[in-house]
């Protein structure tokens, strides 16, 4: 009698090592799938990032409407927001402190969701024409700027040599 327990017990002790070792051991094969999945998801964004580059380019030259773009930089890196867009970012003219850009990209469609720009190149893209009857506020604005600013505003957007 004291056999037969002791068997079973052993027996018992056996089936809970084996279980758990099945266990630990499919929830490692299930997390290496995600790590796979995700992997394949950035791969995925980067392809699509590189083939949006010339439509963010274009984008970039239509709101340009003083010529002020010389050279457009792209990010290496790129990222999946949490609403799965696919952003993409970038500088202006070799100076990434000053003239940033970003797009956001969406994959099921594959156009460009948004475009958002530093405050240094939004103003770069401003079109002063819009605002001819009230010129002060153009005059307002070139006062803000120290003199050597005001004159890389003014030649950046084609009004000074």
């Amino acid at each position: 009698m004291k056999n037969t327990i002791k068997l079973v017990s052993v027996l018992v002790v056996i089936i809970i090592v084996s279980v758990t070792s099945l266990i630990t051991q499919h929830n490692k094969q299930s997390k290496s799938n995600d790590v796979v999945k995700e992997k394949s998801d950035q791969e995925k964004a980067e392809e699509l990032a590189e083939k949006m580059k010339p439509k963010i380019e274009e984008c970039l030259r239509k709101e340009d409407i003083h010529h002020f773009i010389k050279t457009i930089t792209f990010k290496k890196r790129v990222t999946i927001d949490p609403m799965g867009y696919i952003v993409i970012r970038g500088y202006i003219n070799d100076e990434p402190e000053k003239y940033e850009f970003s797009g956001s990209l969406k994959y099921r469609t594959k156009e460009i969701g948004s475009m958002s720009y530093s405050y240094e190149l939004s103003i770069r893209f401003r079109d002063w024409e819009k605002y001819k009857d009230e010129p002060e506020l153009k005059e307002n604005f070139l006062k803000n700027l120290s003199k050597k600013e005001r004159e890389q505003y003014l030649k950046d957007i084609g009004e000074k040599e």
